[in-house]
């Protein structure tokens, strides 16, 4: 009987071809590979035209979806071309690690904790043994790049068992998971070869081949693996990308460029050429001026930097400086793109149709087929028009997916704030961890609109806000999620009737607007919203007056928000009884002489918007506030209320922009510093172009600006007074 260790890292191209030229070699008659035992059901799909890498074995618990654990492979993974040519052979092969039932169900694995450097890179040792700071170049140098020799295999076997006589193990729990590991794959050897088999190939992680060389008795294996805990687990295939293999995704056995691995895999000639023309043709879309004669002249960069480093063959750190001297002109921010672009890469596997999957996930891609929504690693915009059935049914299933917590889309802008349009914009991005969503959305249903209407109606009853159900009101209906309205509907009536704050009330206008108005776009009933509007206006009209009483900077701030809100809000309904009822409400309630500076700017602001106040009346009220009396602190707040959201109305009214800038003259200088910041706030939020137009107006009000209000105190030193102006007139763009 023979049995080959191939002990190699989990992702490398040279040793995937190396694995391959050892199975042509040996001809076994069984193949062992690492992985989860249980997903041997699995491999009769290798080799399907369906199934292509980079995929991932994902195994879940059945009464926990969110405890879950991936396998990834690509196509330059040692492992998965072992697997392809047992298929191609016909040869049987096995997963031979621990099962995904015992691997999930142990609770106290050291998460978190600090394990020694060799658990978390063997290599790294020997590396720094041989005088290299990283790892992944020691391997590239001494394996990857000098397989046209003796096959590694033996080398790494005996560095790996000197490796692991002269470090310790780690004490802990991920001391013994590792050595039920190593006792699990002990045992589905021992069976292979009892099975029959006379040749058989193991590849595994070069860590564990020392474990695996001396089979020894099976019973002390067989203890350390009686009485473990078992949990139900479900395994599947599903789609991987190259951004998800690289080390930086939080992938343990990850590898930092997998985009220039699968290069050196898919193109063994010429590697070096063939990737800087790809180089070159990427930079070209970015429509940057690359020739030929760059690629020539980075190739020779590449090799003459590989030939100075005493390396085989240029590698991608030369590769990489070839490109930044000379393709990128020395920016490293093309480099950047560069490196996300085709280092990184961004490939998406597929899986068969034949892979086992929860049934919302098949209800999902059914649907996703019907409406021709493609899985895609890399972001895409997505412009929708409602007016269309396949828009609209796309927009359907993206906030159905939103509500269970699968964001395949986002808004590419704030849709509550057009979905008074036939229009929507998403970002389309399929991430692999919402695989593992899918699996917990299964939980609320079978389909995708089943799952959304259960967990919608979950929401509305638990929630513990007027605002939160009125949310789940307007998902209703951007997901039409009819058979949820019912339900949701009188959560909304029975929390609106016991929900008595002011605050709370306006804050829930908003959605109930957007709701009835986007309810109308789409054809939906919503006169039942319509009562709930009416009922939580008219309460929030009554509660208004009590709610602005003694409020602080802050209570203002968040009211003067809410005012916002519901104004806008009934913009969107267009109903002139409503909007009539609200604004009586504002005009009572700013003839008060209790107002917090913010809230009365904001009050006269929307009343002179809405024609409730003509030109005269608002400058009396805002001349009231500017006056010598007041504190400046009030009259700050009031014009930050006041002008807030834009500037306009001071370039167009010259008597409102003089009795501001007479009052911001005549501070008292002693409070002139505290009530700065509160000015700078209000006129630093307008738009560029609207502050120079103050400034032009400015000027034209005819003469020098009084700073400072006029003193008959002879302490003035007026020369010290002109020094500062030229500063003064080039800040605000004034002529002296």
């Amino acid at each position: 009987m023979t049995v080959a260790l191939l002990g190699i890292r989990h992702h490398g191209p040279g040793s995937a071809r190396a694995v391959v030229a050892a199975l042509d070699d040996l001809g076994p008659d069984a193949v062992l590979v690492e992985g989860p035992a249980d997903a041997d059901p699995l491999l009769s799909l290798v080799g399907h035209e369906g199934l292509r890498p980079p995929v991932a074995l994902l195994a879940h618990a059945a009464d926990d979806p969110s405890r879950s654990a991936f396998w990834p492979f690509a196509s330059f993974s040692p492992e998965w071309q072992a697997l392809t040519w047992a298929a191609r052979a016909a040869v049987p092969a096995h997963f031979c690690d621990l099962p995904a039932t015992l691997s999930l169900a142990v609770d106290s694995r050291t998460e978190g904790a600090a394990l020694p450097a060799v658990r978390t890179d063997p290599l790294a040792l020997l590396a720094g043994a041989a005088g290299y700071d990283d790892p992944e170049r020691w391997w590239d140098d001494v394996v990857e790049q000098r397989l046209s020799g003796v096959p590694p295999f033996a080398a790494v076997a005996e560095a790996m068992t000197e490796l692991r006589g002269a470090v310790p193990q780690p004490p802990g729990d991920d001391a013994e998971h590792e050595e039920r590991r190593e006792a699990w794959m002990r045992q589905v050897l021992r069976r292979t070869l009892k099975a029959g088999a006379e040749r058989v190939a193991v590849v595994c992680g070069a860590w564990h081949v020392p474990a695996l060389a001396a089979l020894g008795p099976a019973a002390p294996d067989a203890r350390l693996l009686t009485g473990l805990p078992r949990r139900r687990a479900v395994v599947t295939w599903v789609p991987w990308t190259h951004s998800r293999l690289a080390a930086a995704s939080g992938y343990g056995a990850g590898v930092d460029s997998p985009g220039w691995y699968s290069h050196l895999f898919e193109a063994p000639d010429r590697p070096v050429a063939r990737w800087l023309t790809a180089v070159a043709r990427e930079l070209r879309t970015e429509d940057l001026p690359v020739s030929s004669s760059h690629v020539i002249e980075a190739v020779r960069l590449a090799e003459t930097l590989a030939t100075l480093r005493g390396r085989p063959l240029a590698g991608l750190a030369e590769v990489q400086e070839a490109t930044l001297s000379v393709l990128c002109d020395g920016d490293p921010v093309v480099l950047e793109v560069v490196t996300r672009r085709l280092v990184v890469g961004e490939a998406l596997g597929s899986v068969p149709a034949e892979a086992p999957t929860v049934p919302v996930a098949a209800d999902l891609w059914v649907r996703a087929r019907r409406l021709r929504l493609k899985r895609e690693p890399a972001p895409r915009e997505l412009d929708l028009d409602l007016r269309g059935s396949t828009d609209l049914g796309r927009s359907r299933l993206l906030h159905r997916l939103l509500v269970l917590d699968v964001p395949w889309g986002r808004p590419s802008v704030d849709l509550r704030r057009s979905t008074g349009t036939f229009r929507e914009t998403w970002t389309l991005r399929w991430d692999p961890a919402l695989e593992v969503a899918l699996v917990e959305a299964s939980t609320w249903g079978t389909t995708v609109e089943a799952a959304a209407t259960a967990r919608v109606l979950d929401r509305a009853r638990s929630a513990s806000t007027l605002t939160e159900v009125t949310g789940a009101v307007e998902t209703c209906l951007l997901a039409d999620l009819h058979d949820a309205v019912p339900g949701v509907m009188g959560a909304l009536a029975e929390r609106s009737a016991l929900a008595a704050d002011a605050a709370a009330l306006m804050e829930a206008l908003p959605a109930l607007a957007r709701s009835v108005r986007y309810g109308d776009v789409r054809g939906t009933d919503v006169d039942a919203l319509r009562i709930v509007v009416d009922s939580v206006l008219t309460r929030a009209c009554v509660g208004l007056p009590a709610a602005v009483t003694s409020l602080d900077d802050d209570g203002a701030a968040e009211l003067r928000t809410r005012l916002d809100g519901v104004t806008s809000a009934l913009g969107v309904l267009d109903r002139s009884d409503l909007r009539d009822r609200w604004l009586d409400t504002l005009d009572a309630v700013s003839r008060r002489p209790d107002l917090h500076g913010l809230v009365a700017g904001r009050l006269d602001r929307t009343l002179y918007d809405a024609g409730r106040l003509d030109g005269d009346e608002t400058r009396r009220r805002l001349g009231i506030v500017l006056t010598i009396g007041t504190p400046p602190a009030h009259g700050a707040a009031y014009v930050e209320g006041f002008f807030a959201g834009g500037g306009l109305l001071l370039v167009h009214d010259e008597v409102l922009l003089g009795l501001v800038d007479a009052w911001i003259g005549g501070i008292p200088t002693d409070t002139f510093t505290e009530v700065l910041p509160l000015v700078r706030r209000t006129f630093g939020a307008f738009a560029r172009p609207e502050r120079r137009a103050v400034a032009e107006r400015v000027r034209s009000l005819g003469g020098r600006i009084p700073f400072v209000r006029e003193s008959s105190s002879t302490d003035l030193d007026e020369g010290r007074a002109r020094s500062v102006l030229p500063v003064v007139h080039a800040l605000l763009g004034v002529r002296s």
